[in-house]
């Protein structure tokens, strides 16, 4: 289907008595890319309820507790031996 464009009456006494004034534009398509956005939207979505569900099993509460606040990340790393050697860079 088609619309008219304006709604000005047409000028000159050619039409038809019942027929609609304007000039009529075909209305575009859609394409693979109207597509792909929808799946875009779609996936967004999905993953933001799959959020919902993983952060519904720890309360919504996230709390890192690995590392006390005062201490740094190197000190935490160097009581374990396997990855001060594994860190450790030999010249």
């Amino acid at each position: 289907m088609s619309r008219p464009r304006s709604a000005r009456p047409a000028s000159g006494g050619g039409g038809r008595a019942g027929a609609r004034p304007g000039v009529f534009v075909q209305t575009p398509q859609s394409d693979i890319y109207v597509a792909l956005l929808g799946i875009a939207l779609g996936a967004m979505i999905l993953g933001c309820l799959l959020l919902v569900l993983i952060l519904n099993q720890y309360g919504f509460s996230v709390k890192v507790s690995a590392l006390s606040p005062g201490s740094a990340p190197a000190t935490a790393l160097a009581s374990n031996t396997d990855t001060v050697n594994f860190l450790t860079v030999h010249l």
